[in-house]
């Protein structure tokens, strides 16, 4: 009987951690558009059933959320992206001017991965010859000199997240008869925030209930909130 390969389907891609991170990041996106949409005109619904004004602020809140996403994400990984190149500029000038220092600090960073120290040494010797400063950035930064971080990028996929996000509890609110535009909103945005929730534990390996079970009952107690005060507050005459 013939032995059978086993099959090993993980993946080895570089940037496999990367395109994690930027999946659960647009998932958070879409969960911070629903649930500060939905608690927007849900409060908005407790004062007035009127769809321009239910209309108005639920489009102000997805522009003003969606700007902001975008402008903090932005302003976030502007920074990350100076720190990256500064700590690859350093490591290029001592690269220059300590060359001896940086393959001995190369050799012991391997010895701490597990190599033993005649093999660490080797190996520290061969990526500094193919590409010293590829070798410290990866091994020492934690760095792709090819892939730095992208300011532009993250902004745009914050801002389309949010978007796409808010975009639900604002369709839901303004598109269906007056007498069924609270219930219909609210199911939908909780639906909504379940399929979010078990979308990032399944991204970051966590348990699924819990991280639905928790999505949904902050949606639910933020339109509740929001609801309350609105109901309080048309109620005045403010």
């Amino acid at each position: 009987m013939t032995a059978q390969t086993p099959e090993h389907d993980e993946a080895h891609s570089g940037g496999l951690g990367s395109r994690l991170n930027w999946l659960r990041a647009a998932v958070l996106g879409a969960n911070d558009g629903i649930v500060s949409t939905a608690g927007l005109v849900v409060g908005v619904a407790g004062a007035t059933d009127e769809r321009a004004a239910l209309l108005t602020a639920g489009l102000a809140g997805l522009l003003a959320g969606s700007m902001s996403m975008a402008a903090g994400e932005y302003v976030s990984v502007s920074t990350q992206r100076d720190s990256e190149k500064a700590a690859l500029a350093t490591e290029k000038r001592e690269l220059a001017t300590e060359p001896q220092a940086e393959l001995i600090e190369l050799t012991e960073l391997l010895e701490g991965k597990g190599l033993d120290g005649r093999l660490a040494r080797e190996v520290a010797e061969q990526l500094t010859e193919h590409d010293a400063l590829r070798a410290h950035a990866e091994v020492e930064l934690g760095i792709d000199p090819d892939e730095l971080t992208n300011p532009w990028h993250a902004a745009g996929a914050s801002f389309l997240a949010f978007t796409v996000g808010a975009l639900l509890p604002l369709l839901a609110i303004v598109l269906p008869p007056t007498g069924q535009r609270l219930w219909i909103t609210v199911l939908a945005v909780l639906v909504a925030l379940a399929l979010c929730g078990w979308s990032s534990a399944r991204l970051g390996a966590a348990p699924v209930r819990r991280a639905i079970l928790r999505n949904a009952a902050g949606g639910a107690l933020a339109m509740g909130v929001t609801y309350a005060a609105g109901s309080v507050l048309g109620a005045v005459g403010v």
